[in-house]
């Protein structure tokens, strides 16, 4: 084994892989049959291997690659030596469209943070292996045995559009979801198969009011359990103010409803819910102007995500900066696998003042790259690894499987927009539209 001094990253290898995506709606569309990753690996000079999950689009794989000479040859442990390479050496591009085609929140111009988050999470995994110690330990220590994550429903069609798996394919078996009834029953699924202890239904689909009685549906049918609605800033702010007062006393939190600090900072006068972002609040630039505005100010929880911050030791600071400020914390998610959820964990084990449970995509994914198999939910919380490093071991066939699924299901820049007008030739995407 080599000298700690003389420990080396000798090898970048970036795999983009595709995995099976449900129908599910959104602000500006649906998802598309197919959602991109890659699965990033450090090697070293005495054999280990690191991994992390990231983006798949063609911008974040462009970044990724340009960055390889930054990374090679660095040591596992130079953290701060790293970021200051990426910060300095990687541009912020935009994929053509990006506003409109990506789902709110995807954040596909910062690809130094991203990149720098990619790197970070496989040198800590590395780390983390090399000492015999779980990732949460080489960032400072546990401070929860599980981290919960609350169910997070979608209004969905029952399947896609071209039956991209194949004509004899049945649909998903969590069938349409549209109606209050529709929503009730997802929700109840969803708490049965994991356990989960708070809901969330993404919203900005339909027109408010139905969005407003789905939750009003979920309240009764689940009286005293934490109810949360994101319209993905859909929602101009006379229509946020107007539907505030039926949500006063169902909601936990009203996450993202109105675009921008302004919008946001004028709906919390109206309201006397917490008001959620990870929309408004997605740099510590805008958290510094968001602390500023006199009063309650616009936004009382920032939804974290490692993968666009710029790693877990900057959510790590983004907490603590929180907590100075009286804001509560809890995380974001996007459509992933085992590697970025497990990372999730162990990074929420090490924030105390991790406020409410978080989101997750992860029952709407069927396929997997962890040799460990589906992570497991035990009463809607996920158990922190005490293996070394991450926890999470590839399938290597189950690498090759996803990336050949990658290069054979023609998206390469996910875009739920054009996805959309499949169904509907006359959308746009506009938002907010309600």
């Amino acid at each position: 084994m080599k000298a700690l001094n003389e420990w080396r990253i000798t090898q970048m290898r970036v795999t983009p892989i595709a995995f099976r995506d449900p129908p599910l709606l959104n602000a500006v569309g649906i998802h598309e049959p197919y959602a991109l990753r890659s699965i990033v690996e450090l090697e070293t000079n005495d054999g280990l291997v690191g991994i992390a999950e990231t983006y798949g689009d063609e911008g974040m794989l462009k970044a990724l690659a340009a960055a390889r000479e930054l990374i090679e040859g660095f040591s596992p442990f130079d953290l701060n030596g790293m970021d200051e390479r990426v910060k300095h050496g990687v541009k912020a591009t935009k994929s053509a469209g990006f506003e409109m085609n990506l789902a709110p929140g995807s954040h596909g111009a910062k690809n130094a943070a991203k990149v720098m988050a990619a790197f970070e999470g496989a040198m800590l995994d590395l780390i983390g292996q090399r000492l015999g110690a779980p990732v949460c330990d080489v960032l400072g220590g546990a401070v929860r045995d599980s981290v919960p994550y609350s169910a997070y429903l979608f209004f969905k069609y029952a399947e896609h559009i071209e039956k991209p798996y194949g004509k004899n394919a049945a649909p998903d078996a969590w069938g349409e979801g549209i109606s209050p009834e529709q929503i009730v029953a997802q929700a109840r699924r969803m708490r049965e198969l994991y356990g989960f202890g708070s809901i969330k239904l993404k919203g900005g689909v339909f027109d408010p009011a139905h969005e407003v009685a789905c939750m009003v549906a979920l309240s009764k049918a689940f009286p005293g359990v934490p109810l949360r609605l994101d319209p993905n800033a859909n929602w101009t702010l006379e229509t946020s103010i107007k539907h505030a007062p039926a949500l006063n006393d169902v909601l936990e939190y009203y996450e993202d409803p109105t675009p921008t600090l302004d919008g946001m900072n004028e709906l919390a006068k109206h309201t006397t819910l917490p008001l959620a972002t990870n929309m408004v609040v997605t740099s510590f630039e805008e958290l510094k102007q968001s602390v500023r505005y006199p009063g309650r100010g616009p936004v009382q929880v920032v939804l974290s995500d490692h993968h666009y911050w710029g790693g877990l030791r900057a959510t790590q600071t983004l907490a603590r900066i929180c907590e100075t400020f009286g804001l509560g914390v809890s995380m974001h998610s996007n459509s992933h696998l085992a590697p970025s959820l497990i990372a999730m964990t162990h990074l929420a084990a090490a924030v105390p003042n991790l406020s409410y449970a978080c989101d997750t995509h992860y029952p709407w994914q069927e396929e997997e790259v962890s040799a460990e198999g589906r992570v497991k939910f035990v009463n809607g919380s996920v158990v922190v690894p005490r293996t070394p490093g991450l926890g999470v071991t590839l399938d290597r066939e189950a690498v090759r499987t996803l990336h050949e699924q990658y290069k054979s299901c023609g998206i390469r820049t996910r875009n739920d927009t054009a996805e959309m007008k499949k169904y509907d030739p006359s959308f746009t995407g506009k938002s907010p539209r309600y």
